[in-house]
Order: C-alpha cells, then sequence, then structure tokens
C-alpha cells in the first residue's frame, strides 16, 4: 500500500489561454541521516539528474580545506543508502568559503560560489568541469565580470539545457539586497549573457538559492531574510510556476508549515524527475521530501482502468486532473505522457491524503 502523504496542494496558475491547475502532493520532510549530515553545518544540496551524486557544502567539517567546503556523497542506485561523503580537494576547493554547488545534467561541469582569491567581488562565481564523470574535477575558473560583480553573486543553478544560468546577486539594479538573475547562451560554448533580473513577481526584499525545474516550468528559491509576506519563519522555501519557458513567472507560493519551520529552511533543489525536493533545514542539516502526482483521479481508493478511462476521455485537453506527467505537475497537455505515469501506479491502493486546513 502506498504511503500515506501529508499534505495536498492545488496550485492555481495564471495563464494568457485561462485558468490551469496542477494537483500533487508533497510528501513528509525527512532527515539525510547521520552518514551524510554531520555535527558541523551540512546545507546547499545539489543532486545529479541521474539521482546517485548528492553535492553540498559542509562548515568546518573534519577533512576541510577552508571555513566551508563543497563535498560529495553517492550511491549505486536510488534505492541504496547515502554513502560516506568525499571532499571535492583542493582543484574546487580553497582555504576560504566554497560553497552552493550546482551540477550540469551531463555530470561534466559544477558550478559553485567562493570567496576565494582572483575574483571580481566579495564572493564570486566559479565553474570546475571534467571530461568525464570518472575523472576528477579540474582546477576552478571564475566566471568571469558579465556575471560576476564588485559585489556578492553566490547561489547559483545551471538549467537541464545547460542554456540557462540563474543566480542570485547583491547587483545594483535589483528589487532587494539580493535578487534572482539569469543569464543565457545560444549554446554550450557561447559566452553567458549580461544577467536579466527576475521581476518584481519573484524579487522583494531578498530572494536566493534558485533552483529550476529540469522542465523549466518551477522555480524553487528561498526569501534571504524570512520577511516575504506569507512566510513562517527566518527564510522559507517557495516555488513559481509558469505554463511554458516563455511566459513569465506566475506569483510564488510558499511550500507551507509542513515544510517551513519558524527557523531557516532554504537552499531547495529539484531532482531530475521533479519527484524529489531537497534542501537545507535550521540551516543545520540537509532533508529531502518527495513530490507525486494525485493518480487516483476518480478518488475511489486504487488506480485502475477507471482512472485510465478518464485519462482518455480528457485526451489532447489541458484538464488538470489528468495532467499528471511527465513531471508531477504535468506539462499542459493530457497525452502519453501522463497514461505512462498512471501505469507506474496502477493497482496500487491511494489512502486519502489529508487536505491543507
Amino acid at each position: 500500500m502506498k504511503k500515506k502523504i501529508s499534505l495536498t496542494f492545488v496550485l492555481i496558475l495564471s495563464m494568457a489561454t485561462g485558468q490551469a491547475k496542477a494537483d500533487y502532493v508533497f510528501g513528509i520532510p525527512t532527515n539525510l541521516g547521520a552518514t551524510v549530515n554531520s555535527s558541523s553545518i551540512d546545507g546547499e544540496p545539489s543532486i545529479s539528474a541521474d539521482g546517485l551524486s548528492l553535492y553540498f557544502v559542509s562548515i568546518n567539517r573534519s577533512g576541510g580545506l577552508g571555513s566551508g567546503d563543497i563535498w560529495v556523497t553517492t550511491r549505486a542506485t536510488v534505492s541504496d543508502p547515502w554513502g560516506e561523503p568525499e571532499n571535492l580537494g583542493p582543484a574546487v576547493n580553497s582555504s576560504a568559503w566554497d560553497g552552493e554547488p550546482s551540477i550540469s545534467s551531463d555530470g561534466l561541469s559544477l558550478y559553485f560560489g567562493s570567496q576565494r582569491a582572483g575574483g571580481y567581488g566579495g564572493a564570486d562565481l566559479w565553474i570546475t568541469t571534467r571530461a568525464t564523470v570518472s575523472d576528477p574535477w579540474g582546477q576552478a575558473v571564475n566566471l568571469g565580470p558579465t556575471i560576476n560583480t564588485p559585489v556578492d553573486d553566490v547561489d547559483v543553478c545551471i538549467s537541464a539545457d545547460g542554456l540557462s544560468l540563474y543566480i542570485d546577486s547583491f547587483r545594483e539594479g535589483g528589487y532587494g539586497s539580493s535578487d534572482i538573475w539569469v543569464s543565457k547562451r545560444e549554446t554550450l560554448s557561447d559566452p553567458w549573457s549580461e544577467p536579466i533580473n527576475l521581476g518584481p513577481t519573484i524579487n522583494t526584499n531578498g530572494e536566493s538559492a534558485p533552483s529550476i525545474s529540469a522542465d523549466g516550468l518551477v522555480l524553487f528559491f528561498s526569501d534571504f531574510f524570512g520577511s516575504r509576506p506569507g512566510g513562517y519563519g527566518d527564510s522559507d522555501i517557495w516555488m513559481a510556476t509558469r505554463a511554458n519557458v516563455s511566459d513569465p513567472w506566475g506569483e510564488p507560493m510558499n511550500l507551507g508549515p509542513a515544510i517551513n519551520t519558524s527557523a531557516i529552511d532554504a537552499h531547495p533543489n529539484i531532482s531530475a524527475d521533479g519527484s524529489t525536493l531537497y534542501f537545507s533545514s535550521t540551516g543545520a542539516d540537509l532533508w529531502q521530501l518527495s513530490i507525486e502526482p494525485v493518480v487516483d483521479l476518480n478518488s475511489d481508493g486504487i488506480v485502475d482502468s477507471a482512472d485510465m478511462c478518464i485519462i482518455v476521455d480528457h485526451w489532447g485537453t489541458d484538464d488538470s486532473l489528468c495532467d499528471i506527467g511527465p513531471m508531477p505537475w504535468g506539462d499542459g497537455v493530457v497525452d502519453v505522457e501522463d497514461l505512462i505515469v498512471l501505469a507506474e501506479h496502477l493497482f496500487e491502493e491511494i489512502p486519502p491524503a489529508e487536505p491543507v486546513e
């Protein structure tokens, strides 16, 4: 029997073509455990596309090279436990603070922030690369003055296609102390463009730690000071959505009190398949939670042929009830992707979810 989910969200998006909904549930947050988390401060996760490597930052962890270092823990399969973390070594980590990693979808480029010498400001964004996933990381290189400024340029997230770089920066021209910006390039060999601010819908008094979903339709982020209206603590995790990658971002939604605490909840990072959100909580540990589509379409407690018929009846529409794939939030059309997701849950018994009060 499928594990009971504690929290249900119905997210309503405003789109040029009308109203669309995406129905999915968040699971209960779980701590990644003592192998990954230490007595030091551990956070700022970045999960690889295959789900087998988790990059993160640890502050003053034994075996580190500086005040903050980037580490990686790996596992053989997504069902296996995480292994003992390994420090990425002196090619990546310095004697200064290094953190906020973002691993590319091919696993060959790692973007991160650093306060090391040789940059353009207090903290800059850097990149290290390797020829294959089995090769060691090369010497880190600064991303240059188009991306970096004389002030802090820190959190970073590379898109799945490698053509968009989301950053948070304290540069001029924003709406708060730190804002989320995006830089783009036409091809992987082109230089990065001048970053563009995501605007006042996303940015208020201090937004940080962007994480873009693989389909480019969902943006997770943190509010730096916890001062965004509707929050629960010193820093909360929020999400914004858009109907397609050319549309503007919709109004952000707080993930709610089951996920956000009265302390610091930050640095969200969404898995490539959209099924797991990794994040830092209380500022000291790494956590995760599941994101699952609502697949019991007729709410009769089991996923069966009746639910499949409902999808077929709404084929080719944007009906939110049936738009459950390939990501939990759907893709705007009911098609074979949604049948595939439903088939993965066929004959599962689904206990009723507890609604948000």
